[in-house]
């Protein structure tokens, strides 16, 4: 079990991720036009080649990483004796409950080296947020999630997103609800239980 204060932004990690393919392509294309002021193979290898990884590795890198880590966390688990009656994958992080021991385990996208296994007891408030916005037939959400407070750190979990607002009685909106809430139930219930 952790003892620190959990942190979900590493932010050396979330300054690399960014900055160290930006910093490698442009030297990439100081190199380019330094040496190769004709063009040529070696011009259109070092203009092409390293923007087109870091693409790749912006869209991809953090997200191999973090499933990586991932399922590091949860073979760790299996073999400490947590038993992980409920785990919920979002985009920016996992939430892991061992109901039975009062116990939940923690990763987060932008610090995927730190796990967090935690007594539930050091949860402070647990609610879930629907995103409803707007009035009368314009009301509708984008974001559905189930919030929880760990050492006065706020920890939202995204059950539904999408970049258009649906309608309240809409079934991905509907089904986000039910989620997040069969997770609140699932955390406080563990909180119940913890030690």
């Amino acid at each position: 079990m952790n003892s620190e204060t959990v942190k979900k932004l590493n932010v050396p990690y979330l300054l690399s991720y960014i900055l160290a393919p930006a910093a490698v392509t442009a030297l990439c294309f100081f190199l380019g036009y330094t040496f190769f002021h004709d063009g040529g193979a070696g011009a259109a290898i070092l203009f092409m080649v390293p923007p087109a990884l870091s693409v790749l590795w912006w869209a991809l890198g953090g997200k191999m990483i973090f499933k990586g880590k991932r399922k590091k966390l949860m073979n760790e688990l299996e073999r400490s004796g947590f038993l992980p009656n409920h785990t919920f994958d979002s985009d920016i992080c996992t939430v892991v409950v061992d109901v039975e021991h009062g116990k939940i385990a923690l990763i987060f996208f932008w610090n995927p080296f730190q796990n967090y296994v935690l007594p539930a007891s050091r949860i402070s408030k647990i609610w879930k947020d629907d995103g409803k916005t707007g009035m009368g037939p314009l009301t509708g959400s984008s974001r559905v999630s189930f919030l929880f407070t760990v050492d006065d750190i706020r920890i939202r979990v995204n059950t539904f997103t999408s970049n258009k607002r649906w309608r309240m009685d809409s079934d991905y909106i509907l089904t986000g609800i039910s989620k997040a809430d069969m997770m609140a139930g699932v955390l406080t219930e563990a909180k119940e239980r913890s030690v």
